[in-house]
C-alpha cells in the first residue's frame, strides 16, 4: 500500500486494488494547504474543524464517523471510542479510534486521543502493524504519554502525526522530542512510503516521519 501525509492527522492511504482511504481532513485554517483529494472512503475521529472538513474529498466517499463496525469498499472498520482529554471528554469531547486491514496490514489511526489507553481499549486492539499516532501534546497526548501507547501496542510501523510544523499555526510540540533517544527511526525527505506485509520489521518498532505534502 501507499501511504501519504498531507499534514496534521490526515493521511491518504491507497490499498494496492487501489482503493484510497483519507483520514481526518482539515480545514485550511491550520496553515496547511492540501486541496481536494479523490478518496473512497473518509474516516473522522471527531468533529473539529481540523479533523472533519468533508468538503476535502473528491467523489462520493463513504463517511466513517461512528463507534463500531462499519463496512466500506470492502473493508471493515472498527470505531472504538475514546476521549480527546483526561477527563472523560468534559474539556474537548469525545474521540474515536479506527483499526482497519488492508493488504493484510492491520492498521490502527488513534485520532485526537487524549488518555494512555485503558485495558480494555489495548485488548481491542490487539496485533496493531501500523500506528498513527498523535506526539504534539497541548490537544492531545504529548511526546511521553505517546510513549507509553507505543508501549502498550507494540505497533511495528509507528507513524507520527499531530504534530508542530513550519506551516501549522497551532502551539503544539514539534516531532523531535518523541523521537529522542530512539535508534529505528527513518525520517523521509518524502512525503509517501510503501509498505507491505513483507515490509515490517520483524521484531521491534520503526518509526518513519514523513514530510507533508
Amino acid at each position: 500500500m501507499k501511504i501519504r501525509w498531507l499534514g496534521h492527522a490526515s493521511f491518504l492511504i491507497t490499498s494496492k486494488e487501489g482503493v484510497k482511504i483519507l483520514t481526518d481532513p482539515y480545514d485550511d485554517s491550520i496553515g496547511y494547504q492540501m486541496g481536494k483529494v479523490e478518496a473512497d472512503v473518509v474516516t473522522v475521529s471527531h468533529s473539529h474543524y481540523d479533523h472533519n472538513y468533508l468538503q476535502r474529498a473528491e467523489g462520493s466517499p463513504q463517511v466513517i464517523n461512528r463507534p463500531g463496525v462499519s463496512e466500506a469498499k470492502g473493508i471493515t472498520f472498527k470505531g472504538i471510542s475514546s476521549f480527546h482529554d483526561k477527563t472523560s471528554g468534559r474539556e474537548r469531547g469525545t474521540n474515536l479510534i479506527f483499526t482497519f486491514t488492508l493488504d493484510g496490514v492491520k492498521i490502527c489511526h488513534l485520532g485526537d486521543l487524549g488518555h494512555i489507553l485503558t485495558a480494555e481499549q489495548v485488548s481491542s486492539l490487539s496485533a496493531v502493524d501500523l500506528l498513527f499516532i498523535p506526539v504534539g501534546g497541548v490537544f492531545t497526548i504529548d511526546f511521553k504519554e505517546a510513549n507509553q501507547v507505543c508501549e502498550q501496542l507494540k505497533a511495528k510501523v509507528i507513524f507520527p502525526m499531530h504534530y508542530k510544523t513550519k506551516v501549522l499555526n497551532l502551539s503544539i510540540d514539534a516531532v523531535d522530542r518523541f523521537l529522542q533517544g530512539k535508534s529505528k527511526v527513518q525520517r523521509l525527505n518524502l512525503s509517501q512510503v510503501e509498505v507491505s506485509k513483507e515490509s515490517l520489521p520483524a521484531e521491534g518498532s520503526e518509526i518513519i516521519v514523513l514530510n507533508y505534502g
